[in-house]
Order: structure tokens, then sequence, then C-alpha cells
């Protein structure tokens, strides 16, 4: 079975409390996020690392406070979880050589990964059977993330300890419609387990 993980917006406007829409206790996430990333360059897992990468007037700050305006240092990912062999997909149209990446920053605009137009291409060349999700916040992007992935007929995972909510309420219920749907939840120490 071929394998990918999947990071949604670990950035740093999130995960620490200076951040611009800090989700609380995110930073406490660290070590898994660097556990599961390293785990899956040692292990040759492709990781898929989305990140906003909001202008500074984006249509987005209607509903939300600006974050992540790209450039920024609030829109970068913690250095710790980078890998050395990485490569950015932006969200305009194009061709993106993806082949001897590590680790795919797939750029958006939106909660929705699936609105970037290069996503499926980058997943048809990934070509996984099973695809293990973790990241911020639970009910909206990593939501987005989990449904749209299940859509693709593919095995989904959600590690459950790598993940941080702002509504638990809502995180239950992204739980139980994800379950519904045949996604399976899972463990950091699962997931890196062999």
């Amino acid at each position: 079975m071929t394998t990918a993980f999947v990071d949604i917006d670990t950035q740093i406007d999130f995960l620490y409390p200076a951040g611009a829409l800090y989700v609380p206790g995110a930073e406490a996430l660290l070590p898994a996020l660097i556990r599961l990333n390293t785990y899956a360059a040692a292990h040759g897992i492709p990781v898929l690392s989305t990140t906003d990468a909001h202008g500074e007037n984006d249509p987005e700050f209607r509903t939300w406070p600006p974050h992540c305006v790209a450039g920024t240092a609030g829109q970068q990912k913690p250095v710790q979880t980078l890998l050395e062999r990485r490569v950015v997909v932006p969200s305009t149209p194009g061709d993106c050589d993806i082949d001897s990446a590590a680790q795919i920053i797939l750029e958006k605009q939106q909660l929705d990964l699936f609105t970037n137009p290069n996503l499926t291409a980058v997943l048809e060349r990934l070509n996984a059977d099973r695809y293990v999700v973790y990241g911020v916040v639970t009910e909206y992007c990593v939501r987005c993330a989990v449904m749209g992935l299940l859509r693709t007929g593919k095995q989904v995972e959600l590690v459950t300890d790598a993940i941080r909510a702002l509504n638990e309420e809502d995180a239950r219920r992204t739980f139980e419609e994800f379950g519904a749907l045949g996604g399976k939840l899972t463990t950091v120490a699962e997931a890196t387990a062999g």
C-alpha cells in the first residue's frame, strides 16, 4: 500500500501564541508534527503540506482576521517541520515537478486544499492508496482535507493526537461524519509504527 502524509496548515500564525490566528494549545503539537514528518522522510513517504498564502487584502479576511500573508514570518512553517527536498506548488495553474520532492508544499487562499487547481495532478502523481492527515484546524481546513480525500475513494486516516480544534463540539461532529464515511482515526504512535 502506497502512503502519503498530509500536513494541514501547520504554520506559525496558527501554531504559536504570538501568531495572528493562534489555535489554543497548537504549539503542543510541534513534537508530533516533527515526529510524523521525520518518520515520513526516513521511510520514503511523501509529505503533502498545505499552507495558507494570502494576499494583503484577501477575501478570506472578511471572515477571519488577517493571517498567513504570503512572505511574512507567520505564513512560514516551523523550520523543524520542513524536509530538505521540498517544492512549493503555487495556487496558480501550472505544471509542477514534484518527482524528487520529499515534501510538497501546496499553497492555498481558501480553507479547502482542493481549491488549488494543481492538487488533482499532485494526487495523481503521488498515486497513494492511503492518506494520513494531521494539522490545524480540525473542524475547518483539516475537515475539508479529510472529506475531500475520502471522495477520492482512498483510505484516509486522521491522526487525533496531531490535530487541534477551535471548538470541541464541532470537532466531535467532524469525527463522527468522518467515521460514518469510512475514515479511520489513528494516533502518532500508530502512524509511525514499523
